[in-house]
């Protein structure tokens, strides 16, 4: 048995660290988080010093059990999970485990860290261990109990005062905040009509443009012409002005350098992922994982081939640089290296300088070296850092930006253009960038010119513009503006959006957030209630205290207690005084024109509805679904009316019943008589008429017939189901052996093969719930009866004796039960009997 124990996070990790090792070690992988808190309310207790109350994740207990079992043989437990704050708190928890079970006796517990797996940085690591970082431990902790009490506080007033099911969080919501915030300046925006001109100009070295700067003798500016007639105006006196020439009358020239980006951090990664690979960030960092913990080099074996990817640093190692500049000289020149290294200083406050940035584990594995080993998601990813990396060490571009002045009268055009004079690093490789920015017209090439040149106007063009709102947030400006504002950390920017994602705050929308009725209500209320705690700067700060636990420099418990006071004081204001009408965002729209009952909007268990009138009236309120893509924060009065004229009657089927169209809790659907059948993707219920309705139902009918492959009239059925054929008797579903046509079977083969078929399942809810905590209660009580023979016949005998003294019991309870029956079966005849003679008399 080896002597030594290393624990990794993942099995990936473990199968390429075990080959740098020798015998000594055995490596095993931890599967992630070992422990979390109790998914119940109490796991964390501000009462008594914010203890935390922690249990073993289920999924990962037999991966627990493993360790546990590895550690009783080692003599020197390594923890090498990753060198982040997460990590260090995941070796802790693993040392805690360890040390309730007892297993920790006169063994030693080392922590070693690195950032890329290579037998270099693995052998150096363990030859080099540390103690555990209680300051990280203790930041990790911090931030668990945080999101914790925010969680199971908040989300229940959002469960009374929104919808059931909502969840607030720390980082989460104010990130929510940015998106609905954004979708409001669209909704607010003006657009403004503005005209620009433009000359089209004509050279033997190729054509070219020129835009207005100058108009009437002072500078040409976005709102001087702002509609049609000015702008034709100005291009008719250009036009005669130029008479079909215009003359060079100034030439500017100027060179610039441009720097290469830095190497990649977590964030700007997942940035670029997004702008050059249309990657999500949650997909950026799986593939990233990958990359970092191995990928089979045929005949090498597994070998890492990136640094560790959740860092906020972009040092390079001195080694990583050696490396970089033999390769740009050997691939592009000794012209294409800078004097020294070049250096890139981390933007973040609490960047850790010891970790690097997410670069190549070695330049000379080249994107074209490894590509027949990765799959084409890991070839991109693997390109995009190589190309960030190596292009960061290189001498910046030189760039030559030409300026050519047209002088027309009292006017004058302008026409810019960039010629390269060196590349430099935009050789290997150029940043993206999230919007078009005004000085990418400056990227074309301009013919040569000099002052006094006289060059044709094939025409002059007045544009007519209008101004946008600002755009949508993708993925890549998001995670930028968190990081901007210090809202969240990089490495949980992914998980952050995937939420926002899963509870359906927002959608995607041409790869662009926009926030549902849902999202808008749960931000807005959060914003009018709880201002202080979706506040960028107060949820900056707040990272900012955690990140200087982490560096030692503040205790954890006194942090919480500044947060938790005024937070749970609000929370239980917020919870009795706040109206649920004005928290989900209903709004009134106006008077229904036929009744003149109120008109409202409002967001219900099923989304967002329209209502006419109110639940004080006389008569039931009206209700009405909005379309897909309607918003209850935007929808007009005339709009909402609209909704009402559902349910719509088509007309009539051959045998003379009535064929409406409406939409239900599934959905918009067609009704002809009892036969319901929903409408396709491409159907509108406000338009659809009565041909195609009869053809949904018939197909729906068609299907139904379909369905039933023989019916024996007792309630067993073969029925055509969504996998196939199965035999069914509303109670148990049995499969069909295949070699069985369904067709020929018989009653009794059915009946046969339900018998042997499993009981089914419970579909969720209560059902469900009340079968699995029935299952884990008699596992756990499996487990305690397994010893001892003596056990069995003491409890059978207690068994016994209890069945006899239960017998009795409830013997007299059946007697006096009878007896009670009886004496009040006796008063009620007599009372009866009274009655009676009462009403003859």
């Amino acid at each position: 048995m080896a002597k030594n124990l290393l624990i990794v996070e993942s099995p990936a990790k473990a199968k390429t660290i075990n080959k740098y090792l020798g015998t000594d070690f055995q490596v095993l992988a931890s599967y992630g988080h070992v422990r979390d808190l109790r998914p119940k309310e109490g796991a964390v207790d501000p009462d008594h010093g914010f203890a935390m109350a922690y249990e073993v994740i289920d999924r990962n207990e037999k991966h627990v059990d493993a360790i546990a079992k590895a550690a009783k043989q080692a003599s020197t437990i390594y923890l090498a999970t990753d060198l982040d704050r997460e990590g260090e708190a995941i070796s802790w928890h693993i040392s805690e485990i360890l040390k309730e079970r007892g297993l920790l006796e006169g063994k030693e517990v080392v922590r070693v860290v690195f950032s890329e797996i290579t037998p270099k940085a693995i052998k150096e690591a363990v030859a080099n261990p540390r103690k555990l970082s209680h300051d990280l431990v203790d930041a990790q902790q911090a931030r668990r109990a945080l999101d914790y009490l925010v969680g199971f506080n908040l989300s229940p007033v959002l469960w009374r005062k929104v919808q059931r099911g909502l969840s607030a969080g720390r980082v989460q919501s104010p990130a929510l905040r940015m998106i609905v915030e954004r979708e409001e300046e669209i909704e607010a925006f003006k657009a403004r009509e503005y005209w620009t001109i433009e000359a089209a100009l004509g050279h033997t070295d190729g054509a070219f443009t020129a835009k207005l700067t100058k108009l009437h003798g002072k500078k040409f500016e976005q709102f001087d012409l702002t509609n049609e007639a000015d702008a034709m105006a100005a291009r008719s006196s250009l036009e005669k002005a130029a008479a079909g020439k215009f003359t060079v009358s100034e030439v500017t020239s100027r060179e610039r350098k441009r720097r290469p980006a830095p190497p990649f951090t977590t964030s700007t990664l997942q940035q670029e992922a997004a702008r050059k690979l249309g990657f999500t960030t949650s997909r950026t960092m799986r593939i990233a994982q990958g990359l970092y913990e191995g990928v089979s080099l045929g005949s090498e074996g597994n070998v890492g081939l990136i640094t560790y990817m959740r860092t906020d640093a972009t040092a390079l190692s001195n080694d990583a640089v050696a490396e970089l500049r033999e390769l740009i000289a050997r691939d592009y020149g000794t012209h294409a290296l800078p004097d020294g290294p070049q250096v890139y200083k981390s933007k973040s406050k609490n960047a850790q300088e010891a970790h690097e940035a997410v670069r190549p584990t070695s330049a000379m594995l080249t994107p074209r070296s490894v590509a027949a080993y990765l799959n084409d998601d890991q070839r991109k990813l693997y390109e995009l850092i190589w190309k960030r990396t190596v292009a960061c060490q290189m001498i910046h571009a030189t760039l030559n930006t030409v300026s050519v002045e047209f002088a027309v009268a009292d006017s004058s055009f302008r026409s810019t253009g960039t010629t390269v004079i060196d590349p430099g690093f935009l050789a290997v490789y150029e940043e993206g960038r999230d919007q078009k920015s005004d000085d990418e017209d400056d990227q074309r090439r301009l013919p040569r010119l000099a002052e006094g040149d006289v060059v044709d106007v094939t025409g002059i063009a007045a544009d007519q513009h209008f101004t946008e709102p600002p755009p949508r947030y993708s993925e890549a400006s998001l995670v930028k503006t968190l990081e901007e504002f210090g809202i969240g950390r990089p490495s949980t920017y992914a998980s952050i959006i995937q939420v926002l994602l899963n509870r359906e705050y927002v959608l995607l929308d041409s790869r662009r957030f926009k926030p549902t009725d849902v999202g808008r209500a749960v931000s807005n209320f959060l914003s009018g209630h709880f201002t202080r705690y979706v506040d960028y700067d107060f949820t900056a700060k707040l990272e900012d205290e955690l990140d200087a636990v982490s560096r030692g420099e503040e205790k954890w418990v006194p942090l919480l207690e500044r947060f938790w006071q005024p937070f749970k004081t609000l929370v239980d204001d917020k919870t009795e005084s706040v109206d649920r009408s004005e928290a989900t965002g209903a709004r009134e729209l106006g008077a229904d024109p036929k009744s003149g009952k109120p008109v409202s909007v409002r967001l219900g268990r099923y989304g967002a509805y329209a209502q006419i009138g109110s639940k004080d009236d006389e008569d039931k309120p009206t209700y009405a679904s909005l379309r897909p893509g309607q918003s209850m924060h935007t929808i007009t009065l005339e709009e909402a009316m609209e909704l009402f004229k559902l349910p719509r009657n088509l007309g009539q089927s051959e045998a003379g019943e009535d064929v409406t169209v409406g939409i239900g809790r599934f959905g918009p659907f067609v009704k002809q008589g009892s036969v319901y059948a929903s409408l396709k993707p491409e159907d509108d219920p406000y338009v659809i008429e009565l041909p195609r309705a009869l053809q949904l139902v018939q197909e729906k009918l068609e299907a139904i017939a379909n369905r039933i492959i023989q019916d024996f009239g007792n309630d067993v059925q073969v029925l055509n189901g969504r996998y196939g054929p199965y035999i069914t008797d509303g109670e148990k579903n049995a499969r069909i052996p295949k070699d069985r046509d369904p067709k020929t079977l018989t009653e009794a083969e059915c009946l046969e093969l339900l018998a042997a078929a499993p009981v089914k399942k419970p579909r969720g809810g209560r059902a469900a719930k009340k079968t699995a905590t029935k299952k884990a209660a008699a596992k756990k009580t499996a487990v305690k009866k397994a010893p001892a023979k003596k056990a069995a016949v003491k409890k059978t005998v207690a068994k016994k004796t209890a069945t006899k003294k239960t017998a009795v019991k409830k013997a007299a309870a059946k007697k006096t039960a009878a007896g009670k029956t009886a004496v009040k079966k006796t008063a009620a005849k007599s009372a009866a009997t009274k009655t009676a003679a009462k009403s003859a008399s």
